[in-house]
């Protein structure tokens, strides 16, 4: 038979509360420090590639600008700017044949009344739009006001302005009436 006997002084103290908060502790506290780990890891991988996509961008635009310069250069040339200029002056010689002559002479006909002439035409492309600058004589000023008049009614003029009207002092002169305008033209 066995008899069990404590003969200690003291009964015996249980730590099992204390290892079981220590453990949990330890194990919360692990598991935080490689949530942390795997941020910072994930951050410095970022920061990384942004650095080297920075780097290749700086690159690519160090190689542009250092392009851009040599095509500056290369168009800055005495003899590429002959060029252009010559080109822009063909272009416009161009537009000035594209330009309706005959189709203004047409509704200006139709506009002008007895007594009033056209005495210059200056036409000018003004963005996108064709705007023209007319001097006008007439030999009076009803002739004037039914010209302004039929040219507010057409459908071919618009945006018409006065520019200056002056008048003629000599008794000989057909034109007692000089008038300058600027009207917007859009043929139909």
């Amino acid at each position: 038979m066995k008899v069990r006997l404590n003969l200690a002084t003291s009964s015996l103290e249980n730590n099992r509360r204390m290892t079981i908060a220590a453990v949990t502790l330890g194990s919360l506290g692990l598991i935080a420090m490689v949530v942390l780990a795997w941020h910072g890891y994930t951050v410095w991988r970022l920061h990384n590639a942004s650095r080297a996509e920075e780097a290749e961008l700086q690159g690519d635009m160090t190689r542009l600008r250092a392009q851009r310069a040599g095509l500056e250069d290369f168009f800055n040339r005495p003899d590429n700017v002959q060029r252009r200029d010559r080109a822009a002056f063909l272009n416009s010689l161009i537009a000035e044949r594209a330009f309706p002559w005959t189709r203004i002479f047409m509704d200006l006909e139709r506009s002008l009344p007895e007594g009033v002439r056209v005495i210059t035409i200056e036409p000018k492309l003004n963005a996108g739009h064709l705007e023209l600058r007319l001097s006008i004589g007439a030999a009076s000023d009803d002739g004037k006001l039914r010209f302004l008049k039929a040219l507010e009614e057409s459908s071919a003029f618009s945006q018409i302005e006065v520019l200056n009207e002056a008048r003629s002092t000599k008794p000989t002169d057909i034109d007692r009436v000089l008038l300058s305008l600027q009207a917007r033209y859009s043929a139909i």
